[in-house]
């Protein structure tokens, strides 16, 4: 159980500093453009590329798949390589599927899924910046992006997580690579690739059967 809530939450964070000099930054005024574009955000659908760098390895470890929003509370999260995974929230209910097996959640039921599913939906549409309860956030800019770095400030974040970090394209202020550094060291690096926003999204992706 606690690796499936590790894959749910690799999603939420991070974000990788970028090359370019940090720029100062009005944060009240990036976390009011962001909360403005998250407003408008009705869907997001893209493809995605993890790697994972463990600390006792050399390799890193790679996957691949989708990922699709819709405003209200859906949100599907899908490995496609190298193996089949998929997590999907609808509402209050959760799936968790594999080539053997589906499980369905019921997040009332579940605190820990229960809040897992809060920060999930709060982090894709950047609304976790105003989470003052559960992290501290630094935000500074480059030429091109605006870089969240989240420190964890409740127990059980920080019992996984040393630092998480967002970087948001500024164009279009919407988060666009992601970054997990765990307790123990090791990092998870997502990019989202082939953004698209507010196009139709299939309602059978939010299925929970």
């Amino acid at each position: 159980m606690r690796n499936i809530l590790l894959f749910v939450l690799l999603f939420i964070y991070g974000g990788t500093v970028g090359h370019c000099m940090a720029q100062q930054v009005n944060e009240a005024q990036v976390k009011k453009e962001i909360g403005q574009a998250a407003a408008a955000l009705k869907t997001l659908q893209c493809d995605f590329v993890q790697t994972k760098h463990l600390k006792m390895l050399n390799d890193d470890m790679v996957s691949k798949g989708k990922m699709y929003y819709e405003q209200d509370s859906k949100l599907r999260w899908e490995y496609v390589t190298p193996y089949a995974y998929t997590f999907i929230l609808n509402g209050d209910k959760v799936l968790l599927k594999n080539r053997n097996r589906n499980d369905v959640i019921d997040v009332n039921q579940n605190k820990v899924f229960k809040e897992i599913a809060r920060i999930m939906m709060s982090s894709v549409v950047g609304d976790c910046l105003s989470d003052t309860r559960s992290f501290k956030t630094s935000i500074r800019g480059t030429d091109t992006e605006w870089v969240a770095t989240l420190l964890p400030l409740r127990k059980d974040i920080k019992q996984m997580f040393q630092q998480i970090t967002l970087h948001f394209n500024k164009q279009r202020r919407i988060v666009t690579k992601v970054e997990l550094l765990e307790k123990n060291g090791d990092k998870t690096i997502i990019e989202l690739k082939n953004i698209r926003t507010n196009e139709a999204i299939n309602a059978s992706l939010f299925a929970i059967h």
